[in-house]
């Protein structure tokens, strides 16, 4: 009995010391929160600085920017490590002095590194002598360095020298294609110190997004000191790489382009040339090129527009075409139709010359084309056409209006004009505006039998880590915007403004004559808005071409601004240059094409004549003609009188003979069959464009009073 309550009273005395100590030791716990709660600093540690620390840090995983290819796999701009150079100068860096990491000897890394950084001595000498400094960098000119220098700045030995590593955008090509390319420039954030690279024109500029990719990141805890704490969970998003871009460019082609420009540039003098090739077929732009150039790597710009799409100028006669398609499709155009050349007086008093003011006596409407009329159009506008019906058709073929190709800073240009005198300006293309990827869009009608195309500069968009296409283009079909015949009548018109003599495009003649297009001069407006430059040199001179005529391949349009001396000369130069290494690469030496010596001659009046002595003077002449009757005397002529002719081209001489018969004119060009049956007092009646290939009357048939003929006809292009 004892022992149990001596037992209970143990275990009473054992437990009030349980109590206690537990009470004591809460209570210690409770002291040990105040403290905490009141102190910002235990066992010298910062608990502030501690918290802080002990966060989640977020590192950027950078996107590697998209590369851009030309259409054959050449590179024309790529991310290329690039290296910062710094240099420690604090001693206290140097741990052990056999190797120093701090500049030891300022003088000696100046001298060393001068010539490699291109820069003097004495500057280096002030980056490396900055006080209380623990690390400089070199400005300017110690960013951005090529892995090559890198090499050469280490094998100096120098110590505390060392490198940032970063990307810049490299253009391993330098002018080759850059305005269409552009360039991207790399830019740092002054908190973060992050690098971003973004496009600022061209295909850097358009693309930018998609060449750019996304950004990932990682996010993890961090310790006192920084480092990852150890069994923490990360979150990881990767970075989505920029996408590679391959454009329409072909790289032959842009070189043929880029290198006619070289060479006009040393003989002649403008303030701006531009160039552009697409292919016939399908509108994918092979090459365009501007000069004055810049080489995007050191950007040593001039100017900062693309000419082809960024800056609309008054195209001038080129728009002709247009003007000449218009009436065509329209049904009211006969190119036969004549009216007297020179200049036209508009009611208001106002003076519209040819640019030969003394004009060419009464001609064609298909002269007028081939002798690049002013005038010509005028009176085309004026018997029948109105300002609508011009409107609707040029802006039926994109002009006044974005193509929306792929490229920054596209200019729609304007179609404005309402009065009689802004009407006519506009139909020979003054007082309007386009750009020249306008009228490459528009040619492509002529090419495609009609059918408008959309131009284009980029043909896939591919994603370099799963090869995958994002986007793949091709030939895009828009409207019918003209007729069969009337792109036949247009191939041949634009045929004889290059291949026939004494004509304005006879400059573009290449020897296989399968260069065709027209010709254009548009005077430059004053800068005050009230009329046109003077100067024989303040034009704009083009070309609108096509090659080859019998299966067109290319779309060719180029402008010069205020070329030497106002010629065409450069411009012709240029493209047949162009054309004749483009024929070469296509398999096609038109270089080698047999070149027949070309004889102009002005014909004469043979009229009343005897025939003996006029068969002798064009066969002294080596003309070919023909004799039309059994007389002894000419009484008719074609061509007639002062009309310019080759030893190509054949003169029909009409005699004095009462019982002349119905010529063949099978194989002969609508307009000399027309000429020459006319001639003959035989009306005629045209079914279709180009070369007369049947007609109603047999040949040697008896002319009658108001006979008429139907003639068939149907292109000939060879």
């Amino acid at each position: 009995m004892k022992k149990k309550k001596k037992r209970i009273k143990n275990n009473i005395k054992y437990s009030k010391i349980v109590i206690f100590t537990s009470l004591f030791l809460f209570a210690c716990m409770i002291l040990r929160v105040v403290q905490l709660g009141l102190s910002s600093e235990v066992d010298n540690v910062n608990l502030k600085e501690l918290a802080s620390k002990r966060t989640t840090k977020k590192e950027i995983l950078t996107a590697k920017r998209g590369s851009i290819y030309s259409n054959n796999g050449d590179t024309l701009a790529q991310n290329v490590s690039s290296y910062k150079l710094i240099a420690y100068l604090d001693p206290k860096r140097t741990t052990d002095k056999k190797k120093p990491q701090h500049v030891v000897d300022k003088e000696k890394t100046a001298k060393e590194l001068a010539p490699i950084l291109g820069m003097e001595e004495a500057e280096i000498l002030k980056y490396l002598s900055k006080e209380n400094a623990y690390q400089t960098e070199f400005g300017a000119k110690g960013k951005g360095l090529t892995e090559l220098t890198k090499n050469k700045i280490e094998a100096l030995g120098l110590p505390g020298l060392d490198f940032i590593e970063s990307y810049k955008r490299y253009y391993p090509k330098g002018r080759f294609a850059s305005y269409t390319v552009g360039y991207a420039k790399t830019e740092t954030d002054d908190q973060s110190g992050k690098e971003t690279i973004t496009g600022e024109m061209g295909i850097e500029k358009y693309y930018d997004k998609i060449l750019k990719g996304e950004d990932g990141y990682v996010e993890y805890q961090k310790d006192l000191r920084g480092y990852k704490i150890a069994d923490t969970k990360e979150r990881r998003k990767e970075a989505s790489q920029g996408k590679d871009i391959y454009l329409t460019i072909d790289s032959n082609i842009q070189f043929f382009v880029e290198q006619a420009l070289n060479n006009a540039d040393v003989n002649y003098d403008w303030e701006w040339f531009q160039i552009t090739i697409a292919d016939a077929k399908t509108g994918a732009i092979l090459a365009t090129a501007t000069s004055p150039s810049f080489d995007p790597n050191v950007r040593d710009m001039t100017n900062y527009l693309d000419y082809m799409v960024s800056s609309p100028y008054e195209p001038g006669s080129t728009m002709k075409t247009f003007t000449y398609m218009a009436a065509m499709e329209n049904g009211v155009y006969n190119g036969q139709e004549t009216y007297e050349s020179g200049v036209y007086k508009t009611t208001d008093g106002t003076e519209i010359g040819d640019w030969d003011r003394n004009g060419w006596g009464t001609i064609t409407f298909d002269k007028g084309y081939a002798m690049s009329s002013n005038v010509g159009v005028i009176n085309l506008i004026n018997r029948h056409m109105s300002s609508m019906m011009l409107r609707q058709y040029f802006k039926k073929l994109g002009f006044g209006r974005k193509t929306g190709i792929s490229l920054p800073n596209e200019e729609a240009g304007k179609l404005d004009f309402k009065y009689e005198t802004e009407i006519y300006n506009a139909g020979f293309g003054q007082g309007i505006t386009t750009t020249p990827i306008q009228n490459i869009k528009a040619m492509t009608s002529l090419t495609n039998d009609g059918m408008l195309l959309e131009p284009y500069i980029v043909t896939k968009i591919v994603d370099p880590s799963t090869e995958e296409n994002i986007l793949k283009n091709k030939r895009t079909e828009i409207e019918r915007v003209a007729s069969t015949e009337t792109v036949q009548k247009m191939i041949q018109l634009m045929d004889d403004c290059v291949n026939g003599i004494g004509n304005t495009g006879s400059g573009f003649r290449i020897p296989s004559g399968q260069l065709i297009g027209k010709t254009g001069t548009a005077q430059i407006a004053s800068e005050n808005g009230k009329g046109y430059l003077n100067g024989k040199e303040d034009i704009i001179s083009s070309f609108a071409g096509i090659y080859p005529k019998s299966n067109p391949e290319l779309i060719i349009y180029a402008s010069v601004k205020r070329p030497s001396r106002g010629s065409q000369t450069p411009l012709s130069n240029a493209i047949k240059e162009i054309v004749n290494n483009t024929s070469k690469y296509y398999g096609n030496d038109d270089s080698t094409a047999p070149v027949v010596p070309v004889i102009e001659y002005k014909v004469p009046s043979f009229i009343n004549k005897k025939l003996e002595s006029v068969k002798t003077t064009l066969t002294s002449k080596q003309v070919p003609y023909v004799v039309l009757g059994n007389g002894s005397k000419i009484v008719k002529q074609y061509p007639e009188r002062n009309d310019k002719i080759t030893n190509k081209d054949t003169v029909y001489l009409i005699t004095d003979d009462q019982n002349i018969t119905v010529p063949n004119v099978v194989g002969l060009s609508s307009k000399v069959a027309s000429n020459l049956l006319n001639l003959l007092g035989i009306k005629v009646k045209l079914d279709g464009v180009g070369y007369v290939t049947g007609q109603s009357v047999a040949p040697k048939t008896a002319i009658t009073d108001g006979m008429e003929i139907s003639l068939t006809l149907s292109p000939k292009f060879s």
